[in-house]
């Protein structure tokens, strides 16, 4: 088989001396490969010029050396083309396969770059900085600590901790005594039935992308504005240190009531003075503990860290105790009587003899009883054996009991009616689990403040009158109905968001909080509803009410149930309630230091600064200043309701805010945790609103108040901030204020959506040309978001005004047809570029501008009657560019599904080549949302280069679309270096003298059909004379070339050896710039095309081949559109690259971002 060489010969062949010309072969397309050899030693305009045979890495070469490389044998000469006219650094290098993109590179960078950057990505600290900002291109991460906390230490423990609090221990009883076992079922029911609600609606906000550590401030600041989170934010952070304030009151109390009663420093001799006394005792002893919890948490976090295993070990050990204690009481009780008078419950701590009757008999014998009083013999224990008729009559004397009746403590003494007409007698406190004592225990037995606790089910004199506080009965402290019940029970099911805030040291945060978080509650519902049953199985009704356990000696009422000891419940107990404060008191300055770090309260910014290790200082200072006026309150009945207020109000927003997002169906709200649904966040929503006035309805609107005032202030004097909240959907139906509000800044990348402006073409029947745009607009909105449909009339306003209306109408019709919810923009200009200019400038209002442009593609553009078509395109994609607006293109728009025309099962395949704002990530999703394309999976493609690790990069594009909650396969196609083809070589020559024909003759219709002769003269030409023709490629613009061999190639040979250099070829082209004869045109065909086409070209051939060989089966292609040139001299040859590109493709879409991130892996 014969030859062809094409060689440049340079001027100065001497200048290296010994280096033999290197030509390859020219077969067919796919294997021939055309190698330009120089051998002068000078400066290469652009390094994608060099065209390297093999697998050979020669773009590397310096630019100042003469590039000659051993590679498979060969010597390898870089090609130089002698019609340069500048040179390129180093720094500017890109591979010649991404030639077609290169002059937007430094904004669009290539998918290798942005994979690298993001393939370390790790949570960023609380409040450290916006992590939202982008990083600049040359900054580089530290290595941080992965990460490594599982679901259940990350998650599962740290939510129980949180959850299992002082109400446990200190209330639960007292909550089933008084309301029921019924109603403290439902109580308990009401409230786990909120948190469980809220978890699953916070479950579906925290894996809907990277959720740094903040807990609930974090998700509802940047689900629902700024305003929204720093009210709701600050509530959350008063009822975390309220809730260590109610920790704290919690600890004093079990030590003052249960530990050390003697170490009261206040004591009252009267018992109306009691509670006034004991209040004054917590506020002492709550301010002390809260200062050395302060100092404590001051000195370093990591010792409140280390104790918060012991805590929860506590927490375990005391509730299992109480399990325990519940199966012994089935079969051995344990030991703790109480004393009744009739059915009065009488205080343990009035016994001071252990007699709980009202007479004893000192002497031994037998028990004597009179009628209406109650006797007890004195057994002494002596050694002397006596006659018993030889013993005294027994002495009668009085108890301690008969003293508090009576007014002295003779037998003849005046006493209460009461204590006349009653006896005494003694219960067992806990008869057991087999005692059947849950029938008594059922109902509800709500007291007001002063009434003695009282045992039904025994008998009781008619004549009794009201106790007297100073007699020695177990008295109501306070007046108790259901709906203070809920507000003092909900702070024990609170605790939820714990697993949230740790999200930065979990190792899979997505799926970690759902699951550890609602298993946590699920949990503690269980342990709930059982002891809500076991205490009202084991423990008498008169016990469970007794708040404080003065019936049964003032031993905590859930410690005489526990096994073996109830100090297992006190020392246990204790130590987790301050645990718990701990935890508050760590939790919270955080929580506000992350508010001030955001900067949208003014006012607290000062609380942002810490220790130079980052601990907020201030925060913390304030935190313990605000808890302790809880600790001043004293009272645990008191500080829970308050907790309770901002605890619900901020599970009503988490609700709230997932519940939008939903109904708003923002293209972000992609959460991985699928078992959500709007209806049940808005219930969770209902509920804690209903909980909150149930509780307390004036502390609810005190709240209320709080948040709104709040609000108002960030809203009128914050700092303006921008977190993609879903409250702007909302506002848009308010047309005024939302425009307004909108019009402050561009949308934020979790808010962008497209708003479309679809630019549609008339005929002279006033028809739309393609009418599938329309409906590939409506498939890609799915009925969401801004359509404006765009047309131009050519002519004069005053003249076309009646025909702007006709074709208004005509595309109102379209629309109405589509079902297209959207507007209509008809503009007259004289020129369509100009009329399309002016109306991508002024759509829109506001912020209802549209982003997105598409357009179609100019069929038949070569053949095109109108010579326009093609240069108002490539000006429309400039204007788009210019005006910052993404644009899709759709190739073969006729070959479009309709809307009644679903996809049957197959591919959408994105060609990620380079990084323009995330468009190409984004646009299948919002597609597979319609029923059209529902039915289709998602491929991804990108491409790899020589110097790209094609297996790292595969794995960072695995990890980036987790991160963006995208299911999609994924493939890195390897495009290695090669050399040029011949078909590409001769291809770019055919596109370059045509257009040179065109531009430079400007031709009317009749020389044009000779042009076109002439070109396909030519190509028969081009075929005789080349060498090993294969089988001719037909496409839309005509065929593609192929040398084939004939005795003629000897003259082609001939022609195109020549000696170029820049002087000579500036020469011929003045020379021939003019030429209009056929010999002109004879001349022209030995020119040679310029090196930039042809690496643009062999960028469009090999890109081709590769996207076609991937994806010939698929439904639809996304693809980067590469950008028009600078110099609009080779506006046409820009065509011709877009029509390579896309050949043998049968849907296309062509993708240009408009300069903006559009997606983001953040919530």
């Amino acid at each position: 088989m014969a030859s062809v060489r094409f060689t440049v010969t340079p001027t100065k062949a001497e200048d290296l001396p010994g280096l033999s010309d290197t030509s390859p072969d020219i077969s067919s397309r796919s294997g021939a490969r055309v190698r330009f050899g120089s051998r002068e030693s000078v400066n290469r305009s652009d390094p994608l010029s060099e065209v390297s045979g093999g697998g050979g890495g020669g773009g590397a070469d310096s630019p100042e050396r003469s590039s000659i490389e051993q590679g498979d044998g060969n010597s390898k000469i870089s090609s130089v083309y002698i019609n340069n006219t500048h040179g390129m650094d180093d720094d500017d290098f890109y591979d010649r396969n991404l030639a077609l993109f290169e002059e937007e590179m430094d904004t669009r960078p290539k998918v290798s770059s942005l994979l690298n950057r993001l393939a370390n990505y790790t949570n960023l600290t609380q409040g450290a900085k916006e992590h939202e900002e982008a990083e600049s291109i040359g900054e580089k991460k530290k290595a941080g600590k992965s990460p490594q906390m599982g679901t259940f230490m990350g998650v599962y423990l740290p939510c129980l901790q949180n959850i299992f609090g002082v109400i446990l221990f200190l209330r639960l009883t007292w909550v089933v005594g008084t309301a029921g076992v019924l109603q403290g079922l439902c109580i308990v029911f009401m409230c786990c039935c909120c948190t469980m609600l809220t978890a699953i609606s916070m479950s579906a906000i925290a894996t809907n992308g990277v959720v740094p550590a903040g807990g609930a401030y974090f998700m509802i600041s940047r689900s629902l504005g700024p305003e929204f989170g720093g009210a709701v934010g600050l509530c959350f952070y008063l009822g975390t240190t309220f809730a260590g304030a109610m920790y704290i009151l919690g600890a004093i109390e079990i030590l003052l009531m249960y530990i050390a009663p003697k170490a009261a420093i206040f004591e009252s001799k009267h018992p109306e003075g009691e509670g006034a006394a004991m209040l004054n005792n917590m506020r002492v002893y709550g301010t002390i503990c809260l200062l050395l919890m302060s100092l404590l948490v001051f000195v370093g976090v990591k010792y409140v860290n280390k104790l918060a295993s012991i805590f929860l070990a506590c927490v375990i050990v005391s509730i299992v105790s109480i399990y325990v204690g519940a199966l012994v009481s089935a079969f051995k009780p344990p030991d703790f009587p109480v004393c009744m008078l009739g059915n009065r419950t009488i205080n343990g701590h009035e016994i001071l003899d252990n007699q709980c009757a009202k007479k004893y008999l000192t002497q031994i014998g037998e028990q004597g009883e009179s009628e209406g009083e109650n006797y007890t013999m004195i057994n002494e224990n002596s050694t002397m054996t006596m006659d018993p008729s030889l013993a005294p009559p027994p002495s009668e004397k009085t108890t301690y009991l008969w003293k508090q009746f009576c007014e002295g403590s003779d037998l003849n003494a005046s006493c209460d009616k009461y204590f006349i007409s009653n006896n005494f007698s003694e219960i067992l406190g806990i008869p057991g689990l087999a005692s059947g004592v849950i029938s008594e225990n059922l109902w509800s037995s709500y007291l007001s403040k002063g009434d003695v606790v009282e045992k039904g089910s025994l008998d009781s004199s008619n004549d009794a009158h009201p106790a007297s506080t100073h007699q020695p009965y177990v008295f109501a402290d306070i007046t108790t109905s259901f709906t203070l019940l809920v507000g003092i029970f909900f702070p024990s099911v609170t605790g939820i968001m714990a697993g949230s805030n740790r999200s930065g040291d979990l190792k899979d945060a997505q799926r970690s909080i759902p699951i550890g978080t609602i298993l946590a509650i699920l949990t503690t519902t269980l342990v709930y509803l059982s002891s809500v049953v076991l205490f009202g199985a084991c423990i008498d009704g008169v016990v469970l009410r007794d708040k404080f356990g003065d019936s049964v000696n003032g031993n905590l009422v859930v410690g005489t149930l526990a096994w073996p000891s109830p100090w297992v419940i006190v020392i246990g107990s204790f130590f987790s309630t301050c645990g718990a404060g701990l935890q508050s008191l760590t939790g919270a300055p955080r929580l506000l230091q992350a508010i001030a770090k955001d900067n949208i309260i003014p006012f607290l910014r000062v609380f942002g600064h810490g220790k130079a290790n980052g601990e907020p200082t201030w925060a913390l200072l304030l935190t313990a200043l605000i808890a302790e006026l809880g600790i001043l309150i004293a009272s645990l009945d008191l500080v829970a309701p308050i907790l309770t207020m901002f605890f619900l109000m901020c599970y009503l927003f988490v609700n709230l805010a997932c519940g939008l997002q939903t109904l708003l169906r923002t293209p972000n709200w992609r959460p991985r945790f699928s078992y959500y649904h709007w209806t049940l966040s808005f219930l969770g929503m209902t509920i804690c609103l209903a909980l909150m006035f149930i509780s307390s309805w004036y502390y609810a609107i005190v709240a209320m108040v709080i948040a709104g005032m709040i609000y108002k202030y960030i809203e009128y004097h914050g700092a303006e901030k921008e977190w993609g909240d879903g409250i702007r959907g909302l506002s848009l139906s308010a047309a005024r204020y939302a425009l307004l509000r909108l019009e402050e800044g561009p949308p934020h990348t979790k808010n962008w959506r497209p708003q479309v402006l679809v630019l549609l073409k008339l005929d002279e029947d006033a028809h739309v040309k393609s009418p599938r745009l329309l409906t590939f607009a409506s498939q890609l909105k799915a009925g969401k978001g801004l359509t404006i449909v765009g047309t131009v009339v050519s002519g004069n306003f005053l003249q076309s005004y009646g025909e702007a209306l006709a074709a208004e109408q005509t595309l109102k019709h379209l629309m109405d047809k589509e079902r297209v919810k959207g507007f209509v923009q008809c503009i007259v200009a004289q020129k369509p570029r100009e009329g399309i200019s002016h109306m991508i400038q002024s759509s829109g209002l506001g912020g209802m501008k549209p982003n997105t442009v598409v357009m179609g593609w100019p069929h038949a553009w070569r053949q095109s009657e109108d010579p326009q078509a093609w240069k108002t395109f490539i000006n429309t994609v400039r204007v788009t560019t210019a005006a910052h607006l993404a644009l899709l293109v759709p190739k073969n728009i006729s070959l479009f599904p309709s809307n009644s025309e679903p996809c049957t099962e197959g591919y959408i395949d994105v060609w990620w080549i380079v990084h323009d704002g995330g468009m190409l990530m984004l646009l299948p999703f919002l597609l597979r949302q319609h029923k059209v394309w529902r039915r289709c999976s998602m491929r991804i493609f990108t491409v790899a280069q020589m110097e790209d690790n094609s297996i790292q990069m595969k794995k960072d594009l695995a990890t980036f679309l987790y991160h963006l909650r995208i299911e999609a396969e994924v493939e890195v196609v390897e495009m290695h270096n090669s050399d040029i083809s011949a078909y590409t070589y001769e291809r770019t020559l055919m596109m370059e003298q045509r257009s040179q024909m065109l531009r430079q003759m400007r031709l009317s219709k009749s020389d044009r059909e000779k042009e076109a002769q002439l070109v396909k003269d030519r190509n028969s030409m081009l075929r005789l004379t080349s060498i090993g023709s294969d089988d001719d490629d037909d496409t839309d613009g005509g065929e593609r070339e192929k040398p084939v061999s004939s005795s003629s190639s000897s003259e082609h040979h001939r022609r195109v050896q020549m000696t170029w250099t820049k002087e000579k070829s500036s020469q011929y082209r003045a020379a021939h710039s003019g030429c209009s004869t056929p010999e002109g045109f004879r001349d022209m065909l030995s020119m040679r095309p310029d090196h930039s086409n042809v690496r643009r070209m062999h960028t469009a051939v090999k890109l081709n081949e590769v996207i076609v060989n991937k994806s010939h089966d698929a439904r639809l292609v996304l693809l980067n559109m590469p950008g028009p040139p600078r110099n609009t001299d080779g506006d046409e040859n820009y065509m011709e690259f877009l029509e390579v590109l896309t050949e043998g493709l049968e849907r296309v879409l062509l993708v240009r971002g408009g300069g903006s991130e559009v997606i983001t892996i953040y919530s």
